[in-house]
Order: structure tokens, then sequence, then C-alpha cells
């Protein structure tokens, strides 16, 4: 009896090693390989000599990669603008979402389907696309938009030096409102109904239900969504890029990962780049877990 059991045992472990090493290798391929040779390239850096004509050679650099990254002012102000757009792009976008959810989640809605597949359909779309799109919406003389609004008297330049952070945060909040707000109305369908029954019961309105009721029990979602969000908004890169080509405000180095980018395929500095890049990830990781500490505090709080 016991050899069987542990014949049996044996097989579901071989079973199980069989199905989890196709993701382990996966795993070890795309994530643990790259980041180690990351650490590895951000060691080194690569040194010229005979006036630059005796070619490269690389040389271990140590910690002088990470110094060099964090004493560079554009490096550190890309993190004051990811702040800056976190500050606004969080509240709009997480607010919004989750304000469309419970719209859609109402007794009083209507063609719920078609209006959760309009509002999903943009971030269907490619990000570099809608970044193309929008900035085709924010240039004047071509813009229907800006045409409208100068039509009623509104002079609003999108591209300008002091509009270029509410110009990303809108393209974003455009492109993931509704991929967010799915996230949200799944998780309100949870809800027992008996739960949202006895409120109305007890003569609360749809307002009260839906703050008292619908949001504290979908407080794990909303996390959830908070720590994606700033993870995503750590790696802010594509609607910056596309649009620094039309406003000299955003530079080149205009977040942390437009600056790992450019140091390593404009100034071919890849050491730096990597530096900058385990940087931003050990910061990453940092920030979530803090968020994630901060939520599970207050859930059993």
């Amino acid at each position: 009896m016991n050899t069987s059991l542990r014949a049996g045992r044996r097989r579901r472990k071989t079973t199980a090693a069989l199905f989890l090493t196709p993701f382990y290798a996966l795993f070890i391929a795309t994530m643990v390989v790259p980041i180690g040779y990351a650490i590895w390239l951000s060691l080194f850096t690569e040194k010229t000599s005979g006036l630059g004509f005796g070619g490269t050679r690389r040389v271990f650099s140590g910690f002088g990669n990470y110094a060099d990254a964090l004493g560079d002012e554009k490096f550190r102000d890309g993190f004051v603008a990811i702040g800056l757009y976190c500050l606004l792009y969080i509240p709009v976008m997480v607010g919004t979402a989750l304000a469309l959810a419970l719209l859609l989640d109402s007794a009083l809605a209507r063609a719920r389907r078609f209006f959760q597949l309009a509002l999903f359909l943009p971030h269907a779309v490619p990000g570099i696309i809608a970044a193309l799109i929008w900035v085709y919406l924010y240039t004047p003389g071509l813009s229907p938009v800006v045409e409208l609004l100068e039509s009623g008297g509104i002079h609003w330049d999108f591209l300008a030096s002091d509009t270029a952070l509410f110009s990303i945060v809108n393209i974003a909040t455009w492109e993931w409102i509704g991929y967010n707000m799915i996230i949200f109305y799944a998780a309100l369908q949870a809800i027992p109904r008996e739960v949202v029954e006895a409120a109305t019961v007890d003569g609360a309105g749809p307002v009260r239900i839906a703050v008292s009721v619908k949001i504290p029990m979908i407080r794990a979602a909303v996390a959830m969504t908070m720590l994606f969000t700033i993870i995503g908004s750590l790696q802010l890169f594509t609607e910056p890029s596309i649009l620094s080509d039309a406003n000299p405000a955003v530079g080149s180095s205009w977040t942390p990962n437009m600056y790992a980018y450019s140091a390593a395929f404009r100034a071919n500095d890849f050491g730096l780049a990597a530096a900058a890049s385990v940087l931003l990830a050990v910061f990453a990781a940092a920030l979530s877990f803090g968020v994630t500490r901060l939520s599970s505090g207050r859930r059993t709080a």
C-alpha cells in the first residue's frame, strides 16, 4: 500500500514538473537572464584610448555608473516628472474608471455590453498609434478639437511647455481607463446581491450604496489597480517619446525610461543605461512593496 502511494506521489510530481518546466524555462530566459545581464553590464564602462584611434575597451567600474546616473540632474528630474505625472494621472484615471464601473453596475444602466466594449476599445489601440493620433489632435491647424475650442473662445495650446504634462496624462487616461473600468466592474459583479438589496431596504440611495457598500467591498481590486498603475507610470515611455518631437518641453530624458534609452542608443553608453534601468527597477520594487504593505494594513485595520 505504501509503495503504491509513493509511486502515485512520484507520478504526480513528475507530471507537475513536466507542466512547469516550460514556464520556468521561459521565465529564466526572458526575466532572470536579461536582469542578470543588465546588472553585469551596469558594472562596466567603455574606455577609449589613443585619442579615439585605439578602439574601445570594456573596463570594470563597479558602482561608477550608478553614481553617474544618480549624480545626473536629468535622471533625477525624470523622477520628479514621474511624480507629478502620478499625482495628476492616478486620481483622474482610477476615479473615473471607478465611477464608470459603478454607473454600469447600477440598476439604471442600460446597454451595458455596448458601453463596456465602447469604453474598452481605446485600450485595444497600440500605445504608439494612440500617441500619434493624439499628437494630430493636439496640433493647431490640423486638429478639429483645437478648432472647436477656438470657435468657442477657448485658446488652449496642447503642445505648450506648461501643458505638456496634461497632454500626456490625457493620452494615458484615454488608453487605460477602459481597462481598469473592466477590472472594477468584474469586482462589482462578485458582490452578493443580497448585500445591496439589504442596503436598499434600509433606505440607502444609489450614491450611499456605492460609497458605503460597493467601494469598501472591492477595496482589494482598487488596491491592485493602484499598484499596477504606479508600476506602469514608472515605465512611462511611449507617449512622451512621441510627443517630444512636437513639444520641445518634453526632452529625450523626460522620464527615467527615456533617460536609459537615450544613454544606450544615442550616447552609446550601455553601462550607464543599464545602471539607470536597474535603479528604476529597484525603485519600482520598493514602491510596490510599500503600496502593498499600506493596502494590506488598511484591509486588516
